[in-house]
């Protein structure tokens, strides 16, 4: 199972995510960077397991404001090796088929960002294998097309089941949604996002089957010690 650590970027700066509510989000404070300029934090992540992957949540670009392209290009040239998911909350099809071929990053595609059935089945379309498909949750359940959701025939090889409501909360996985998820995938990769709170949960994650899971504050607050991040990373 992968380790995906996470950044939400907001106004130049990564910010502290919880629960999804985006208006009350604060730059980070993490004993891992010295501030919350995106590189730093991003070392500092990095710095803590050979993780070969970075999730990037641009909440500017996803609210329809300037994004934060020259930083995730900053990212690509300082650490080339690594790659780089990216939430822009982009739905037109030639911008995604834009960052699945020229980047930065390769294009998550958030279903909240998708106002109905035939917009999300042209997104998928736009960048094939090369996007990532996000099932987003909130406490009102799923969030975009409905029909997106229950047809795994519509999704890509990649599937991230994302419950905004545990991101930041520490109440542990959504492990009722990701077995829902598993349960009619097939043989698409299936990563959770939200709720890890210590190795504990990264076991019963490993053994539900997911791919991998996407984490954060359970780094910056040490509840995943080198040792717990080696167990999975090598």
């Amino acid at each position: 199972m992968e380790l995906i650590p996470v950044i939400d970027l907001m106004g130049g700066a990564v910010v502290h995510a919880r629960r999804g509510a985006r208006e009350a989000y604060r730059p980070i404070e993490t004993p891992l960077s010295a501030g919350a300029e995106p590189l730093d934090v991003a070392d500092g992540l990095l710095a803590l397991g050979a993780f070969r992957t970075l999730y990037v949540a641009d909440l500017d670009a996803i609210a329809g404001r300037p994004g934060h392209d020259a930083a995730l290009a900053a990212l690509e040239a300082r650490h080339p090796g690594l790659a780089l998911w990216v939430d822009a909350g982009e739905a037109d099809p030639a911008a995604l088929a834009r960052r699945a071929s020229s980047g930065p990053g390769r294009p998550v595609i958030g279903s909240e960002s998708l106002p109905a059935l035939d917009q999300a089945k042209a997104a998928l379309g736009a960048v094939g294998e090369g996007g990532i498909l996000s099932l987003d949750y909130g406490p009102e359940g799923p969030r975009g097309p409905r029909e997106l959701h229950a047809d795994a025939d519509l999704w890509p090889g990649a599937v991230i089941v994302m419950t905004l409501s545990r991101v930041g909360a520490g109440q542990g996985p959504d492990l009722e949604t990701l077995r829902a998820v598993l349960a009619r995938a097939g043989g698409r990769r299936v990563y959770a996002a939200g709720g890890v709170r210590d190795a504990g949960d990264l076991h019963a994650l490993a053994a539900l089957g997911v791919a991998g899971v996407l984490l954060a504050s359970a780094l910056h607050d040490g509840r995943l010690s080198r040792a717990d991040i080696a167990a999975f990373t090598g």
